[in-house]
This record gives C-alpha cells, sequence and structure tokens, in this order.
C-alpha cells in the first residue's frame, strides 16, 4: 500500500491494461495536466485519496474539494468541481474499458442476465428512446464500515474489484442519462472515466455525509448524473439542499433542464437520495413536499416534461411516495407498469441481511411525466434464485439495490398537457 512512484498512462492501451499492477485493482486518479502532457496517475494503493507523490504540482481538484469539506459550503465550490477540462483527455472506447473490466473479474462468477420488458402499446416514435439508469450504487465506506452486511464477504466489497462490477453493469445497459446515488468515488473514478466517455459529470455531496465517519474513507457520498453530451444540451443545473420543516437536511438532490438534439424539446431530469431509516417517514414526507416544489418551479408546473429518479428509502405505503403520485406534475411510476395490472410495485428493489434480519424493500423508483413521456421498455429485476440465499451484495452483484432501467420516449403531442 505504500507503492510509490506512479505510473503515468495517457490512454488505456492494450499493454497497459495487462499490467500486473492494473490487473491486480490499481485506481485510476486524475492529475492536474501540464500544457505539454495529458496524463493520468495509476496509483497502487490502499489509501482512499490520491496519495502519490506528484512533485510540486498541486491538485486544483483535490484543493477545492479540500475546501469544499471543511467549509461545507458545497455549491460555492460547485462551478470549479465541474470545470475540470476533461476534453483534454482521450476519449475511452468502452468496448476497451469493458475488456479492462472484465480482465479485473475474471475470478468473479458472470454477470446476472436481465431481460428488458417490452411496454410499448402505441405507434413507434419517430426519436431514438431515451435511456435512463437509476441506481444506488452502495458508497464504498458505507458497505466496508458501517452498514453489517453480515452474510456478504469482505473480499466481495474490494473497491479494487467492486468498481469494476459497477462500470460493468453501467456498460452493459449504454444508458444516456446515469443517475446514481452513494458515490463516494466520483473523483478518483466516476468523473474522469464516464467524462472520457462522452458524459457531462455533475456531483452533489451531502453535507454531512455518513462516509466521513468511517476510517480512511474517500471524502463524502452524494448523488451524480451522468448525460450524454452527443445526445443533449444542459440548459439549466440546479443543485438542491432538501428542507424538511423549514430546517435544511443532509439530503440532497440535482436537477437538470435538458434539451434534446433529436427532437428540440426540453426535460427535466433529476435525481435525490431522501433520509434512511424507520421513524422518519414524516421527515421524508416533508423533504419530498420540498423536492416536488423546486421541480414544480423548475418545470413552469409541468410545462417541461420530467424525469425524477432516486432512492426514496420509502415504501409505497409511505406518505412520501402518495405526494408523488397525486402531485400536480402528474408523475407516474414507471417501474409499476411491470405488474400485470400496470398499479403496483415490484415486491423488491433491495434485498440484503443485516443483523437484525433480512430486508426486503422497494424503496427505488423512477418517475416520469406521463402526459408528455411513454414508458417504451424497462429491465426486468433480479429474481429471488439469482440474487441467491445470502442476497445483496456479493460476488456477482456490487449493491445492496438493484439497477433500474427505462427507455423513455416523447408524447407525439407535444401541446398535450394535463
Amino acid at each position: 500500500g505504500n507503492e510509490s512512484p506512479c505510473w503515468l498512462l495517457c490512454r488505456l492501451e492494450p499493454a497497459a491494461r495487462r499490467h500486473p499492477r492494473w490487473a491486480q485493482g490499481t485506481r485510476p486518479y486524475r492529475v492536474p495536466s501540464p500544457p505539454e502532457a495529458n496524463a493520468w496517475t495509476i496509483c497502487n494503493t490502499n489509501f482512499s485519496l490520491a496519495v502519490c507523490s506528484m512533485g510540486n504540482s498541486t491538485s486544483r481538484l483535490y484543493s477545492v474539494l479540500a475546501k469544499t469539506l471543511s467549509s461545507g459550503a458545497v455549491s460555492q465550490h460547485q462551478d470549479c468541481l465541474e470545470q475540470l477540462d476533461s476534453a483534454q483527455l482521450d476519449p475511452i472506447d468502452p468496448k476497451d474499458l469493458l475488456e479492462e473490466c472484465q480482465i479485473v473479474l475474471q475470478k468473479r462468477p458472470p454477470r446476472f442476465q436481465r431481460n428488458f420488458v417490452n411496454l410499448k402499446k402505441n405507434a413507434a416514435s419517430n426519436h431514438r428512446p431515451i435511456r435512463v439508469m437509476q441506481w444506488n450504487i452502495l458508497a464504498q465506506a458505507l458497505g466496508e464500515g458501517k452498514d453489517n452486511f453480515v452474510q456478504c464477504p469482505m473480499e466481495a466489497l474490494k473497491w479494487e474489484e467492486r468498481k469494476c462490477l459497477i462500470l460493468e453493469e453501467i456498460l452493459a445497459y449504454k444508458p444516456d442519462i446515469l443517475c446514481l446515488q452513494e458515490v463516494d468515488h466520483y473523483f478518483d473514478t466516476f468523473e474522469p472515466l464516464l467524462s472520457r466517455l462522452g458524459y457531462q459529470c455533475t456531483f452533489f455531496p451531502k453535507p454531512w455525509s455518513p462516509c466521513l465517519d468511517v476510517e480512511r474513507n474517500n471524502g463524502p457520498d452524494g448523488c451524480a448524473m451522468f448525460f450524454l453530451k452527443e445526445r443533449f444540451e444542459l440548459v439549466n443545473s440546479a443543485n438542491i439542499r432538501l428542507t424538511a420543516m423549514k430546517l435544511k437536511t443532509n439530503q440532497v438532490a440535482i436537477a437538470q433542464t435538458l434539451k434534446c438534439h433529436e427532437t428540440g424539446r426540453l426535460f427535466c431530469i433529476a435525481v435525490t437520495h431522501l433520509k434512511a431509516r424507520t421513524g422518519w417517514e414524516r421527515f421524508r414526507s416533508a423533504q419530498g413536499c420540498d423536492l416536488l416544489q423546486n421541480l414544480k418551479n423548475i418545470t413552469q408546473g409541468a410545462k417541461i416534461p420530467l424525469i425524477v429518479c432516486g432512492d426514496f428509502n420509502a415504501e409505497p405505503t409511505e406518505e412520501v411516495y402518495r405526494e408523488f403520485s397525486n402531485s400536480s406534475l402528474n408523475l407516474n411510476s414507471a417501474y409499476k407498469l411491470l405488474s400485470p395490472d400496470g398499479q403496483s410495485e415490484p415486491p423488491y428493489t433491495t434485498w440484503k441481511i443485516r443483523p437484525s434480519g433480512e430486508c426486503r424493500h422497494t424503496l427505488d423508483y423512477i418517475w416520469y411525466s406521463q402526459h408528455a413521456l411513454n414508458v417504451n421498455s424497462a429491465l426486468g429485476l433480479l429474481t429471488e434464485e439469482q440474487i441467491g440465499p445470502n442476497r445483496l451484495p456479493s460476488f456477482n452483484y456490487p449493491s445492496d439495490h438493484l439497477s433500474l432501467v427505462c427507455d423513455f420516449s416523447f408524447n407525439q403531442d407535444p401541446d398535450r398537457l394535463l
């Protein structure tokens, strides 16, 4: 874990991917690029932040992050965090990255087979569907240090391999828009890699992340959003710190208005992660009301179509679920459409075993404006047999939550509203 120096990689060459240190699960870190070189630093280290000798250069990225953490004023530094010049880094071929992940994962079981369910009832749309992926990926610090998955071996939680399982899942479904929660490796993994795959990246950490209580953490966890720049243009972006009973809370959301290049249509995409634990139902309800009010303002009262992804930490029986169902934004939950009557949520989106016993809940949702958007298809969930008796996470699957993926198309009558 004390290896120094670092290796500098300009691009992911096959030879470099087979370097023994890379195959063992080294971690890529973005380093400041001098004008004459665009570089990656590959550090074989067990530490959670970039612990590399970089000469006299100082990383603007990490210095800004450090200021953010010490001050708590995340929003003041958000522009700096987002305006990293990823365009100067060479693009990655997704096939190369997938091959690289598979080399690291060669001793793990193969990915689960999940199939899309066709939900399209009307005539074909005249544009390519928009694929949206929602996923609580499990913060590394929480998985290792706080969540007490008693049937999951610590070996299965090794970040060097688990990150490759996460990336493999993303690369398999090729989302146009990716909404993640519990992201605590944004700066050293997701931003540098996904930006090179053509995504525009945004991260909003929790003000007081529980990850920071864990020794050797990788900074705060938060929500992250990624969209393909070749498909969409960013019109507006809002980082929202949710309130409850007029008090600012530790939960956040990102809402972005995008313009679809192909159709010229505007729509809003939002990601959130509400307060966890039983006994906090009223708190989640208040957070949900605050988020809905923000989204009403952003969408001009539902004039702009809306998709909301999130881990709501709430079963369909909770008040916050009813608030979203009955909102004037005319939202429906996409995964209800997988049920025979179109009215029931899946039986679970998370399934784990903690010291208190099995936890099998439906907590994750993709809400959408049913007057303006159609759900063409949705990715089927893992079966109980696939999940297995030890539940999630596991050597097969990197998170305690299942990923949700939907293909959306715009309603052909854009003037038809509520």
